[in-house]
């Protein structure tokens, strides 16, 4: 079966340098870009009730630009002014460049990953004597947990923002033939957007292993998994599998 068009479950890249519009011109297929899932904050007065001082932390862990966003809207709301010595670690260069949005990178201490959490952990490990505050969504990743209490630091868990499934109804009747998904919450989605959800003709692109188990866990068969040694991008991925399937 031809790949001609392809749905990706995240929002649409805002840079024109995006792999997704190469891989559509070069193989003459249409990639549409619809978010599964998306990001709500958590009121104030929830988060109060999770009864954390703001005032107790000297370094903030940030795993995501969500993070940030979410960390500096609470202060606000909260009117907590976050101290000029503050310390944050954020678990990419993404993340500490998204971090300019709200402090003076050059007057903060800044430490950054190379790229997953496992690497930050060896520059927290070497400020053991900090208080850390995990500013996270309702839905964390039991590896972050499991890493910090390995190293035996100060940390608090502080759910400021939640993944919430988003009303896809106006795609019922409308049929792509490669479907794209990056994390579990993206097969809840479609499980819960359409329930009668048969997979057919429709081959289906996942993302790490939790998402891969989720789809097939679903009762879905994925034609095509990312990241491996030949592709270590979802992008290389399609476009192996449509090289071959538009061969035949």
């Amino acid at each position: 079966m031809k790949v001609k068009t392809i749905l990706v479950s995240q929002p649409e890249p805002k840079t024109e340098t995006s792999p997704y519009f190469d891989l559509s011109t070069k193989q003459k297929v249409k990639i549409d870009f619809r978010s599964f899932i998306h990001v709500e904050g958590i009121p104030v007065k929830e988060v109060r009730g999770q009864k954390v001082d703001l005032n107790n932390f000297t370094a903030i862990i940030l795993t995501s630009r969500n993070a940030v966003d979410h960390f500096f809207r609470i202060a606000e709301e909260m009117r907590f002014k976050v101290p000029d010595a503050m310390k944050y670690f954020c678990q990419s260069e993404a993340v500490a460049y998204y971090l300019q949005k709200y402090v003076v990178y050059r007057k903060r201490k800044i430490y950054v990953g190379a790229r997953t959490f496992p690497d930050l952990t060896k520059l927290i490990k070497k400020h053991k004597t900090e208080t850390f505050l995990l500013p996270s969504s309702d839905k964390l990743k039991p590896l972050i947990p499991e890493e910090l209490d390995k190293l035996e630091v100060k940390w608090t868990r502080l759910d400021l923002y939640r993944t919430v499934i988003s009303d896809l109804s106006d795609l019922e009747n409308v049929f792509y033939d490669v479907l794209v998904f990056f994390s579990p919450s993206g097969i809840e989605s479609l499980l819960k957007n359409f329930p009668n959800f048969k997979q057919n003709d429709t081959r289906i692109a996942a993302f790490g292993n939790s998402t891969v188990n989720a789809v097939t866990d679903a009762g879905f068969k994925c034609d095509i998994v990312a990241p491996s040694p030949e592709t270590p991008s979802m992008t290389m991925a399609l476009e192996k599998y449509i090289k071959a399937a538009n061969k035949k």
